[in-house]
């Protein structure tokens, strides 16, 4: 059992090595000029359009929640002119790029990896080499631009669809009027908490593509090394979104003065 164990952790770090050189790669070809448009057009709406629905409602439903929970408590202290400005700074700084990458991860980055494992597997890959394509190029590019300016529009518009949420709540709920609400939010919120959440943004998609690309590429086993791979490149994008979001919030915040 030990020995399994070991053996899936190595193949688990041989696939993040290759996936941190896929990334470098992409970077280098975006920089070069190297993006293949129609790919990226095509999934810049996978991305975009397709998953901005259930952004929409997950955004509403922890706005409404998150609402819920604060308003109760914020009231019994007397501090109910805080409560619009707190849920907003949580929401752009914390929850908005994190709730829609981890959306994002498990809805096209497994779809990244099962759709190039499946072409790994099929020995659609190897046919690109014959045809002088570069599977960077042709498959991880677009895929990496799409996320990349796709995830910042989505956490905006979750960010916004969870304040309209919280706005409601507040005022059919807990009585607490707009302008009172929308006052908190002025004092509270500034422009650099909703550009740090778009830088989040940015980030948290580069790393959904890379990472379900990287695993795609690195498929092997047929039908079940597919799916096994879609699995462990989703989870391997949840860990690395949280990781990477304790660093970036301690880069960017950790020196804003209080209010």
């Amino acid at each position: 059992m030990a020995k399994l164990a070991n053996s899936t952790f190595g193949r688990w770090l041989q696939r993040l090595q290759a996936a941190a050189l896929i990334g470098g790669q992409t970077l280098v070809h975006v920089t070069q000029g190297k993006i293949h448009r129609r790919n990226t057009i095509e999934q810049m709406h996978l991305v975009g359009p397709d998953s901005l629905g259930i952004v929409l409602l997950a955004g509403v439903s922890i706005g409404s929640v998150f609402t819920i929970q604060v308003a109760r408590e914020f009231i019994k202290y007397g501090a109910t002119s805080a409560i619009g400005g707190v849920m907003a700074v949580a929401m752009a700084r914390e929850l908005s790029p994190v709730f829609a990458a981890v959306i994002l991860a498990g809805r096209v980055g497994s779809a990244f990896a099962a759709e190039i494992g499946t072409m790994r597997v099929t020995e659609q890959i190897d046919a690109l080499y014959v045809l002088r394509t570069d599977p960077i190029d042709y498959l991880v590019v677009p895929r990496a631009i799409a996320c990349c300016t796709m995830l910042p529009l989505l956490t905006e518009l979750g960010f916004l669809a969870a304040m309209v949420a919280g706005l409601i709540i507040a005022d059919l709920g807990f009585g607490i009027g707009h302008h009172e609400f929308l006052n908190s939010v002025k004092t509270f919120l500034g422009p650099r908490d909703l550009l740090c959440a778009a830088i989040k943004g940015i980030c948290f998609g580069g790393l959904i593509a890379v990472i379900g690309c990287g695993w795609g590429l690195s498929t092997s086993g047929g039908a079940k090394g597919v799916g096994q791979s879609t699995t462990s490149a989703v989870v391997t994008s949840l860990l690395a979104i949280l990781i990477a979001n304790f660093f970036l919030s301690w880069l960017m915040f950790r020196n804003v003065p209080t209010l």
